[in-house]
């Protein structure tokens, strides 16, 4: 990372992580089903290596390579299938391959006054250059208490919330957000053209000795993703996901790539909440693209929609509270607090109460243990990228090996 700030900086190096106790999940708690559940298991370590490998012959760096697939991975392994290794082909290897996406792109310091920093990506790959931009404000919570690092031009990070756990990791509070570049794929409340994207936030916090609470949100009722493999598999959304350009109710998923439906903010529509959803997604725009000068959504006679996802903004910010407190009194309060979550009485006997995060955590652990399930589709289409690239995709785990499927 190089400097052209007027103050000193230096390129930011990931410091030690504090080892946590091993987390508690509590009653039950075997993971819940997620999307990718049924098929092929493959080890998970071995998932990480292949997928480096691919990009690694895109021109990326080893030592990227190896955090980037990590990051793309986080979506397997915790269940947001829809923006895990699937996105692979359709998304990041098109991205080197336009040229939209620079492999040896060595982001650059702009602005350095100590607990917040302006970061210039200069097109590299999102999945590992986020990771980097989050652990540099770790570095810089750990001196001030609070660590700011605002990202221009930026490309396409993956889970949200994988960035934001990296702040878990040093007993620390991570937020995270980002805009969708100059994409325009969502409407604004009212109007008929599009001018934002779903705009995500994660917000991690630790939770004591149990999994870290891992908010990770799109501010549209669902991600494109999740659209789109909805349309892969020729199934259909549920009513209030979609809407045609008159307001009603769309459940094909397909019809969204061919612009006949829209998303939908979260709330719905207006008499539901949806303006909580647009105010959310303009929150995070002001936050990721406004503040570092990032690529903006909304731009008068500049509305197309569907355009290119180019010059993304993130906004990283973490915060220590052991520089405000006791560190050992506020993670004994994380675990009170989520404690008491999981000890409330709950309405269906069979269904204890679960905090955002419980879920991914326990799938996580069973996927590491027994491997990481892929469809079918989805094994077929990496058995032929591993062919065609000369690589060798990772051996399925035998079936007597594989966790529970539930």
């Amino acid at each position: 990372m190089t400097s052209t700030a007027s103050t000193t900086s230096t390129t930011s190096t990931a410091p030690t992580a504090v080892t946590a106790a091993a987390p508690r999940s509590g009653p039950h708690a075997v993971p819940p089903p997620a999307p990718g559940e049924a098929g092929v298991r493959v080890p998970y370590r071995d998932l990480v290596a292949f997928v480096a490998n691919v990009l690694i012959a895109k021109g990326l760096p080893e030592d990227r390579a190896g955090v980037a697939a990590e990051a793309l991975c986080h979506g397997d392994l915790t269940g947001f299938t829809s923006h895990g290794i699937t996105n692979l082909t359709r998304l990041y290897l098109p991205l080197f391959d336009s040229g939209r996406c620079d492999p040896r792109a060595e982001p650059r310091i702009v602005a350095d006054h100590g607990a917040s920093v302006l970061l210039d990506a200069r097109r590299a790959l999102g999945l590992w250059a986020a990771t980097e931009a989050m652990d540099l404000a770790v570095e810089r919570a750990r001196e001030y208490g609070v660590g700011m690092v605002s990202v221009r031009g930026a490309t396409h990070f993956g889970c949200t919330g994988h960035h934001a756990l990296r702040a878990v990791r040093h007993h620390m509070v991570g937020l995270v957000t980002a805009n969708c570049g100059r994409q325009r794929i969502v409407r604004p409340l009212g109007g008929r053209v599009p001018m934002l994207g779903t705009n995500p936030l994660a917000l991690a916090a630790p939770a004591g000795d149990r999994p870290p609470f891992v908010l990770d949100m799109a501010t549209t009722v669902a991600p494109t993703g999740r659209v789109r493999a909805a349309a892969r598999a020729r199934q259909s959304v549920p009513v209030g996901w979609l809407q045609d350009d008159d307001g009603a109710p769309v459940t094909d998923p397909a019809a969204f790539d061919r612009g006949q439906a829209h998303l939908c903010w979260l709330g719905g529509d207006p008499h539901t909440g949806a303006y909580k959803g647009f105010g959310l997604g303009l929150l995070v725009e002001v936050l990721s693209a406004l503040v570092p000068g990032a690529g903006l959504g909304p731009q008068e006679n500049k509305a197309e929609p569907v355009g290119p996802d180019d010059d993304i903004g993130y906004f990283m910010l973490a915060i220590a509270p052991g520089r405000l407190r006791s560190e050992a009194e506020f993670l004994t309060d994380a675990a009170d607090l989520f404690g008491a979550l999981l000890g409330c009485p709950p309405v269906r006997a069979d269904e204890p109460v679960r905090y955002p995060g419980w879920p991914e955590d326990a799938r996580c652990r069973d996927r590491r243990a027994h491997g990481v399930p892929l469809d079918a589709a989805l094994h077929r289409e990496m058995l032929d990228l591993a062919r065609n690239s000369g690589l060798r995709f990772p051996a399925a785990v035998e079936p007597t090996e594989a966790g529970s499927p539930t």
